[in-house]
């Protein structure tokens, strides 16, 4: 269910059949949605613009191409969810409308297009236009199943991808004619009524020519014509066409049984006209008509119609639910009509038959339809033109450079307590403060960036901070840590996660084996020595495989520790324990179901296999890597064809389940990153340096949106990937988890050369 959503097209008060829709069409969503916002996009067909209602938060100008980018940047830059396009020929500038293309290529989100015309011959420039927008489009609805035939047959869209949802539809109560008459004058009078923007092709003089049959047969009938004149015929011929049918009404001898309403109707009067007609009338001229929401609107309430057979009004009012008269033919409505005046069972089994039909057109159901659609254009990926995944579809296999190490937004999320733990956008979120996860992540980060050769004294003042957070976290008597930390500096609660005490040991463990700071390395000894104990009897296994990595990193200063050996040989024993108790042979895992983080558990035993020289760890680390990574590359997935694509964290995955595939989170990427890394290490086979490579890619945009989830503006990593958007925040954990993988993969860059250079070295010696 998106949380936000934008309606563009044209908007009241413009007068437009297309403006009404999309008004009554935001106003439902609102109604009947109330927990999601939404906003207008609205295009003018006047430079001035209109006086529009507060919903209406962005307008653009029809003729002006460069407004219609600004358009789709104002919408990016909202955080919108979903587009609700509104489309007809001729409420867009360009060839056909074709500057909407413009709007809709620059759009990250999907779109889900509304076609109010579906042309069965159109001409190439139209043809090209609905086609692109269909193909821009991650759901597109029609009105009618003529129109879903045509898109399928002449615009060769995907049936799986149209929705048929009928013209929405006020609900009014079936109520009898009388009770409104009185409103207007017309107390016992037998009331036919058409309605809708005045025009030509509305056939209207076809029933002002049957009316002297009528009046003769029934004397008391009154037609009434309401609505204004169409404004572009207005603008270009005045009142000419109305005042023809004037003329015709009094040449005719029935000038007063024809009322003219010359307004363009709000819905509650609308309501009331149609309350008080006994029959409706559409005679256009043209069949070539996919949607009509006048007769929707007048079938839907209950009203017996008469209509020339267009498009809609065929599928509409077949099976006995109207009567259709052929075109241009006054004396077959003539025919028409007094056959109904005269049958008032007809006449009213008719109305019921419509009524009824017409209770699954009001909004709310409409309404129902339209969010369904929203929520399945959320759920299909999106791969943008010349987007990093069309590329990866294509020929991606050219030659990988590694970003430099950009620490920007590391420094810009860090004050002088800790590094802030969330995000609004590239803004520190003070508000939700401090965690020992994130400045654990944040000290692990700088003492492998000083590693890679870019440490200064910022960045060690940093660490210092870091490592002070731990100092502050960890509770003497229980060696574990706390968790969170108000912007206060308060702590919100007496002992942390399970996991937070791990990735601080982890931590500790990175300081002592990895940094050149005499001063860093004798202040996490000691605490790492009271808390790795604490480890074995919690229940944890993530907080086992954090302490395991800790430990070992540890014994590559102090290998012979015999108290560090000790326990970490106990968590790799739990951790087998797990295993055995839990694999099975389609599932070679430690638990049912894999959540989050879940590269670290192999990770830890190849490195501990590592430490321990036991080769039997390292396999069965190597082994349920492979299958892991095998769950989560598209293709083949024991090769390096495809892109990462990480268990969801909206459901996970359960054993015998359905795996999540959204919302895919950074942390898993660097875990994977760097699990294949260890794998690397321990096995020396290419393939896993490869695939370290495939899944840090993630990151850049080879994934299921082929979307950049890394920022280049402001250093930053965004929160993870939904299923049709990137999530814009750039909070601490997924920027550490980019700035750890992508260190990792330049340390293992820079061993490989050196390696290189040694083994060249010791050739050319010999």
């Amino acid at each position: 269910m998106p949380t936000s959503v934008a309606f563009i097209g044209d908007y009241l008060p413009r007068k437009c059949g297309i403006a009404t829709f999309t008004a009554d069409l935001y106003k439902s969503y609102t109604t009947f949605y109330p927990e999601s916002s939404a906003m207008v996009v609205s295009v003018n067909d006047v430079p001035e613009g209109y006086d529009y209602p507060e919903e209406v938060r962005y307008e653009f100008y029809q003729h002006d191409l460069n407004s219609y980018k600004k358009a789709a940047e104002f919408l990016n830059s909202m955080n919108t969810e979903v587009v609700c396009l509104q489309h007809e020929y001729g409420i867009y500038g360009g060839t056909a409308g074709n500057y909407i293309l413009t709007l809709l290529r620059n759009l990250t989100m999907p779109v889900v297009t509304t076609f109010h015309t579906v042309l069965r011959n159109p001409d190439q420039d139209q043809l090209m236009v609905l086609k692109t927008i269909a193909d821009l489009s991650a759901r597109v609805v029609v009105m009618t199943e003529k129109g879903r035939q045509f898109l399928k047959d002449i615009y060769d869209v995907p049936e799986d991808k149209i929705d048929v949802i009928a013209h929405g539809i006020p609900d009014m109560p079936f109520v009898d004619p009388h009770f409104h008459k009185d409103r207007f004058g017309i107390e016992g009078k037998q009331v036919l009524l058409t309605f809708g923007l005045l025009s030509p092709n509305k056939g209207i003089e076809n029933v002002i020519k049957a009316l002297p049959r009528i009046v003769e047969k029934f004397p008391n009938t009154v037609y009434i014509v309401l609505g204004a004149t169409h404004p572009n015929l207005v603008r270009d011929q005045g009142e000419v066409y109305r005042d023809s049918l004037k003329k015709l009404a009094a040449d005719s001898g029935v000038q007063s049984n024809v009322l003219f309403f010359n307004q363009f109707v709000e819905l509650d009067n609308l309501m009331e006209f149609l309350g008080a007609a006994d029959i409706y009338i559409t005679p256009y001229l043209n069949p070539a008509q996919i949607t009509s929401g006048t007769l929707s609107y007048a079938f839907g309430c209950g009203k017996a119609v008469v209509s020339t057979p267009y498009w809609h009004a065929e599928e509409l009012l077949a099976d006995g639910r109207g009567v259709l008269v052929p075109f241009n033919d006054s004396e077959a409505v003539a025919d028409a009509i007094i056959s109904l005046m005269s049958d008032e069972s007809l006449r009213h089994g008719m109305r019921k038959k419509a009524y009824l039909l017409g209770r699954s057109m009001i909004w709310e159901r409409a309404m129902e339809h339209y969010v369904n659609a929203f929520i399945r254009a959320r759920q299909q990926p999106i791969a943008l033109p010349g987007s990093p995944l069309a590329l990866l579809n294509g020929n991606g296999n050219g030659t990988y450079k590694l970003p430099p190490i950009r620490l920007d937004h590391l420094y810009r999320l860090t004050d002088s307590t800790g590094i802030i733990q969330h995000a609004r956008y590239h803004l520190p979120h003070y508000e939700e403060g401090y965690c020992t996860d994130d400045n654990a992540r944040a000290l692990i980060l700088t003492v492998m960036v000083e590693e890679a050769g870019q440490s200064d004294r910022k960045l060690a003042k940093l660490a210092d901070n870091f490592a002070a957070f731990l100092n502050y976290a960890f509770i003497q008597g229980r060696s574990q840590f706390r968790n969170f930390m108000s912007y206060d500096r308060r702590w919100l609660e007496d002992i942390g996660s399970d996991d937070s005490t791990g990735r601080a040991i982890w931590a500790l463990g990175s300081c002592v084996g990895r940094s050149s700071d005499k001063n860093l390395i004798t202040w996490a000894m000691p605490m790492l020595h009271q808390a790795l104990p604490t480890l074995v009897d919690l229940p944890s296994p993530r907080s086992w495989a954090f302490g395991i990595l800790g430990a070992c990193e540890y014994l590559k200063r102090f290998g012979n520790d015999r108290l560090v050996k000790t326990i970490l040989q106990q968590l790799v024993d739990k951790m087998i324990v797990r295993y055995n108790d839990a694999k099975s042979r389609d599932w070679p895992w430690f638990e049912g179901y894999l959540t989050y983080d879940n590269a670290k558990l192999s990770h830890a035993l190849i490195c501990a296999g590592e430490t321990l020289n036991d080769v039997k760890l390292t396999d069965m680390g190597v082994q349920t890597l492979n299958w892991l990574i095998g769950l989560q590359m598209t293709g083949n997935g024991v090769t390096t064809t495809g892109y990462f694509q990480p268990i969801g964290t909206n459901g996970f995955y359960v054993k015998g389940g359905e795996r999540a595939y959204f919302d895919q989170q950074p942390i898993e990427a660097q875990g994977s990153v760097s699990a294949c890394l260890a794998a690397y290490r321990v096995t020396r086979e290419v393939i896993w340096l490869k695939r370290a490579t495939k899944i840090f890619k993630w990151f850049t945009g080879h994934n299921d949106l082929g979307l950049s989830v890394y920022d280049p503006n402001t250093g930053g990593c965004r929160d993870g990937l939904h299923v049709d958007r990137v999530n814009q925040n750039q909070g601490a954990e997924s920027t550490l988890a980019y700035l750890m993988a992508l260190t990792e993969l330049h340390l293992t860059q820079k061993q490989i050369s050196d390696t290189e250079v040694a083994n060249t070295a010791l050739t050319l010696l010999v």
